[in-house]
C-alpha cells in the first residue's frame, strides 16, 4: 500500500468472546455491543477507509464507530486535499468526541514525491513555504498538531552532503512558519522506493538535530523502518528525544499487528514504558475484507495493546 493511495483492556470477555462476535459477524451481524468502549492503553490512530464496512463511506460515520470501540485519534495523510467544510466537520467531530487529529501530509502538486528539497531549487522552497502557510490553516480547522514532511527525491547529480545541506536549510524555514503557532512537522524515512532521499533512522535523526527547532522532529514508522534497518527497540532509544509520533505496519504486508514478523505487543509495552503520551498512526491496511477483516483488526490492536496483562518472560 503506497501512502499516495490511501478499543487498557482487551475484550470484555477475552478472545472467547471476539471468535464469537466474528462468527455473528460472518452471518451478516455486526453487532458490536461486546467490543470495550474503553481507550487503548496507548493512543491508535486510523485512517479514513479502514472501517469503512462499519461506518460507511462517510468518515465522520467512520470516526464515531471507531470511537465506540475504542479508539481515540485519526490521521488523515489528504487533510490538505479535503474541502474547508469537511476540514471543519471533522475537526469538530474530534472534539465533541474528545478525540485526537494526527498527521496530514504537507504538500500540493505531490512535491514530495519528487526530486525537491534536496535540490535546493528556489521553487521548491517557494513552495514548500506556501504549503506551509496553507497547512497552519488546515490546523486550525480540524485540531491538528502533527502534520508529515516528505523532503523529497535524491538527486543524484549533488553529493549526499550538498543535498543535506539543502533539506536543513529549506527545512529551517518551515519550522519558522510554523513554529509561532505551535505546529510540528515530522520527518518521515520511507522504504517505498530507492530514489527516496530520507530512509534512515540517524539520518533523520541528525537532520532534526541540526534544524534545532521544536517544530521539526522524527516521524518513525516502524513498518518502514523495520524494511529499512530493523533493530527496532534500539533504534527508538536512541532517536526518543527528537521521536513526539509513531505510525505502525506490520513486515511483510504492512497490515495490522501480528500479520507479520514484528512483535508489536513488546514494542508498544516498551514505547508505554518509557511514557509515551502521543498518537500511534495506523498507517496501514486491513488483512481481512469486509466487516469481519476490521472486526479481526480490532482484536489485533486489543491483543498487541494488553501489555500491561502479559508481561515479558
Amino acid at each position: 500500500m503506497q501512502r499516495r493511495d490511501f478499543v487498557h483492556q482487551s475484550l470484555l470477555a477475552g478472545g472467547a468472546l471476539f471468535t464469537s462476535t466474528v462468527a455473528e459477524a460472518a452471518k451478516g451481524k455486526t453487532d458490536t455491543s461486546n467490543f470495550s468502549e474503553k481507550p487503548f492503553n496507548l493512543d491508535y490512530a486510523f485512517h479514513d477507509g479502514m472501517f469503512k464496512n462499519h461506518g460507511g463511506d462517510d468518515f465522520i460515520e467512520q470516526i464515531k464507530f471507531a470511537h465506540s470501540v475504542g479508539f481515540r485519534s485519526i490521521e488523515d495523510n489528504g487533510m490538505m486535499g479535503r474541502s474547508v467544510e469537511q476540514q471543519k466537520k471533522i475537526g469538530e467531530t474530534l472534539a465533541k468526541l474528545g478525540m485526537r487529529m494526527g498527521v496530514f501530509v504537507i504538500t500540493s502538486q505531490n512535491w514530495h514525491w519528487k526530486t525537491s528539497l534536496t535540490s535546493g531549487k528556489q521553487e521548491f522552497i517557494d513552495l514548500m513555504i506556501k504549503d506551509c502557510k496553507e497547512a497552519v490553516e488546515v490546523a486550525k480547522r480540524c485540531g491538528a498538531k502533527w502534520m508529515t514532511v516528505v523532503p523529497g527525491n535524491y538527486e543524484r547529480s549533488l553529493s549526499h552532503e550538498y543535498q543535506t545541506v539543502n533539506v536543513i536549510n529549506a527545512l529551517r524555514k518551515a519550522s519558522d512558519i510554523l513554529e509561532p503557532h505551535g505546529l510540528v512537522m515530522v520527518l518521515e524515512a520511507l522504504s517505498d522506493n530507492p530514489d527516496l532521499f530520507l530512509r534512515h533512522t540517524d539520518q533523520t535523526y541528525m537532520i532534526c538535530q541540526a534544524v534545532g527547532s521544536p517544530s521539526c522532529k522524527f516521524l518513525f514508522d516502524m513498518y518502514h523502518m523495520q524494511r529499512n534497518e530493523g533493530n527496532i527497540i534500539a533504534n527508538i532509544d536512541k532517536t526518543w528525544s527528537e521521536t513526539p509520533y509513531f505510525q505502525i505496519g506490520d513486515n511483510p504486508g504492512r497490515n495490522e499487528p501480528g500479520t507479520g514478523e514484528m512483535n508489536y505487543r513488546n514494542i508498544f509495552r516498551h514505547i508505554h514504558s518509557k511514557g509515551y503520551k502521543g498518537i500511534l498512526g495506523m498507517e496501514h491496511g486491513n488483512a481481512g475484507k469486509g466487516k469481519e477483516g476490521e472486526l479481526a483488526l480490532i482484536k489485533a490492536y486489543r491483543d498487541a495493546d494488553n501489555f500491561l496483562a502479559n508481561p515479558p518472560r
